[in-house]
């Protein structure tokens, strides 16, 4: 058995790069053994035919030894490849100077097959670890994460608006957010090979050996170190971007970091909503990936009402937008009285500066001003308040809950371009 993963590492050796990563999945065992030599290798395999989507990406590498196949004599396009791996592709294809020092890691030990690639790769910016000094080296790797370590390695920034770019892909609400940057510079530098359907990105998808020699020929191609191959399935940043109108009264789900929100009828709160879910189009192109942030305040409405009034929306890379929605009239209130359980009123509670104020002041608790999330002027603002309730037998708070009964649709037509 030792022998056979000793001959799986030296194959695997040869077809490897690296990444910058912020995720753990579950960790594969392999050995640490010192890989055996490579064999000569023929640029033909069994199973990877003229007609496969990558051969000529294969073809194409390993006609300059850069990649080789297994001792079988297969390439075996369909397996995935570890950080491991990625890390000594990274080292046999790049001599870049190193941006900083090595550090040990501590599942890395010095006898490990990989040990001075993952060094290397990590000195040369292209990989990093996890936290407590881990590199996981037997991890595999999703799509998303070698197109990081390749544009974070190479140093490339997308020129236009990242999810202007991002648009292309029917699935960019899948990404993550420290691989969008990353991905939209991957994208307009043509680094990004989408088989079988280009829209479609699967950041989330380990890639396979296929799927990295494609990538890295088109890394290669970037720096004019290698002739530009024809493919069907190199993504387009490029393409006529389009306007598409989000019409007003459409709803936007969005959640808050608290179950509820506790203020007075004559408050006023400056408040940070999440939009929960992707707005797409009908062919599912996300105009607004979820986790945008929608910013506003909550204002009094009435007698004894609020509603949330919408200014602008952040997306997920920064870019801000005017944002013209309000929330649906609030008028749900409850009675704080002496005596009343507060850790039931304010388990999982934000609470505006007023509201702390008075209820402080009704049931005697002082500690509302220290140990709550208090939301307007603050703590100090609130202790001047408490005076203003003073004498007070109750008091009613306006509720307002989030994920039922705020209910945020758009006032205005909202225009977004996307790709």
């Amino acid at each position: 058995m030792l022998n056979r993963n000793r001959w799986k590492a030296a194959a695997a050796l040869l077809m490897t790069f690296g990444m910058n990563v912020t995720t753990i999945t579950p960790m594969l065992v392999a050995p640490l053994a010192a890989p055996a030599p490579a064999v000569a290798q023929t640029i033909s395999f069994p199973d990877v035919p003229a007609n496969h989507w990558a051969s000529d990406y294969i073809r194409a590498l390993v006609s300059q030894n850069i990649l080789a196949g297994f001792p079988d004599g297969t390439f075996r396009p369909d397996a995935p490849v570890t950080r491991a791996e990625f890390s000594a592709m990274l080292r046999k294809v790049y001599q870049r100077g190193s941006i900083r020092s090595a550090i040990n890691f501590v599942d890395v030990p010095s006898s490990h097959w990989a040990y001075d690639a993952i060094r290397r790769a990590y000195e040369m910016g292209f990989v990093s670890g996890y936290p407590d000094g881990i590199f996981l080296p037997e991890q595999n790797i999703p799509r998303e994460q070698v197109l990081v370590a390749l544009a974070n390695g190479l140093n490339y920034q997308a020129a236009a608006p990242t999810e202007q770019v991002l648009g292309n892909f029917a699935d960019s609400g899948a990404i993550s957010n420290f691989a969008r940057g990353p991905i939209a510079a991957a994208t307009e530098k043509r680094m990004v090979v989408n088989y079988p359907n280009i829209s479609y990105l699967n950041p989330g998808r380990n890639a396979t050996r296929a799927e990295v020699a494609a990538f890295l020929y088109q890394a290669l191609t970037s720096e004019g170190r290698v002739a530009a191959l024809s493919s069907p399935y190199i993504a387009n940043a490029q393409t006529v971007a389009t306007n598409y109108r989000i019409a007003a009264g459409t709803s936007l789900p969005v959640s808050y970091m608290k179950e509820k929100i506790l203020l007075m009828p004559d408050e006023t709160l400056p408040v940070t909503f999440n939009v929960r879910n992707n707005i797409t189009t009908t062919t599912g192109q996300v105009l607004i990936p979820a986790g945008s942030q929608v910013k506003g305040n909550l204002r009094p409405a009435g007698d004894k009402a609020t509603q949330f009034v919408a200014q602008e929306i952040v997306m997920p890379d920064g870019s801000t937008r005017s944002l013209k929605a309000t929330s649906s009239v609030i008028t749900t209130t409850e009675t704080v009285r002496k005596g009343a359980d507060l850790g039931r009123l304010l388990k999982n509670t934000a609470i505006g500066t007023a509201a702390a104020a008075a209820i402080s002041a009704v049931t005697g608790d002082r500690a509302i001003a220290t140990e709550e999330l208090l939301i307007g002027a603050g703590g100090g603002a609130l202790l001047s308040l408490i005076d203003r309730f003073l004498g007070r037998n109750s008091i009613d708070v306006l509720v307002v809950q989030p994920e039922t009964n705020l209910n945020l649709t758009l006032t205005d037509d909202f225009v977004v371009a996307a790709r």
